[in-house]
C-alpha cells in the first residue's frame, strides 16, 4: 500500500502540469489532484510507518504535492467565489473597452508556492506552530495592499485554500511517517 500511496501523491503533485495545456479546465485539474489526494489518504491508513527510501520519497512527494497541487485548488476557489451573485446589477460590458485587471494582488502565484512550501516544511518537521508564523509574515507583507477593493477577499480565499491544501497533503505525509 505504500507504493500506491506514493503514486497517488505523485499524481497529486503532477496534476497541475495538465493546466499547462491550453484548454484544460481548472476544475478538472483541481478535481484530479483532489481525487488523488483522497485516494492517498485512504491508502495511507493501511500503510505502516515508512523507512529508508520510502521515507525520502514520502517527504519529497508530500512537499511537491503540497506546493504544486495547491495552485489549481486556489484557482478553482476563485472561480467559485466569482460566480456568487453580486449585491447590485452587473454593469454592461463595453465592446471596445479594455479588459479588467486579473486582480488587485500581484505575485500571488509565487507567494502561494512559497507559502505552501513553508507550511509543508513546518508540518513535516513536526512544528505546526510554524503555520502561524507563515500566515503572520504573509499578512504583514500584504497589509498595505489589502486596502484596495476586493483585495482582502482575494487574500482570504487564496490563503485559506492554499494553506488548507498544504495541510491536507501534509496530513497524508505525516500519516505515512508515523
Amino acid at each position: 500500500m505504500t507504493v500506491v500511496t506514493l503514486v497517488l501523491l505523485a499524481v497529486a503533485a503532477l496534476a497541475p502540469a495538465l493546466s499547462l495545456r491550453r484548454g484544460a479546465p481548472v476544475w478538472l485539474v483541481a478535481g484530479l489532484a483532489t481525487a488523488a489526494l483522497a485516494g492517498a489518504a485512504l491508502t495511507a491508513t493501511a500503510t505502516p510507518a515508512v523507512h529508508g527510501v520510502a521515507l525520502a520519497a514520502t517527504l519529497v512527494l508530500t512537499t511537491l504535492a503540497a506546493v504544486t497541487g495547491g495552485a489549481p485548488a486556489v484557482l478553482a476557489s476563485f472561480r467559485i467565489a466569482r460566480r456568487q451573485p453580486d449585491a447590485g446589477p452587473a454593469p454592461s460590458p463595453s465592446p471596445a473597452g479594455p479588459e479588467p485587471p486579473p486582480g488587485p494582488l500581484r505575485g500571488g502565484r509565487v507567494i502561494g508556492l512559497l507559502e505552501r512550501a513553508a507550511v509543508a516544511a513546518a508540518i513535516l518537521s513536526g512544528w505546526p506552530e510554524g503555520i502561524a508564523v507563515v500566515l503572520a509574515v504573509k499578512g504583514l507583507a500584504r497589509y498595505p495592499e489589502l486596502r484596495e477593493p476586493q483585495a482582502s477577499e482575494q487574500f482570504i480565499i487564496g490563503t485559506f485554500t492554499s494553506v488548507l491544501w498544504a495541510i491536507a497533503v501534509c496530513g497524508v505525509g505525516r500519516g505515512l511517517l508515523t
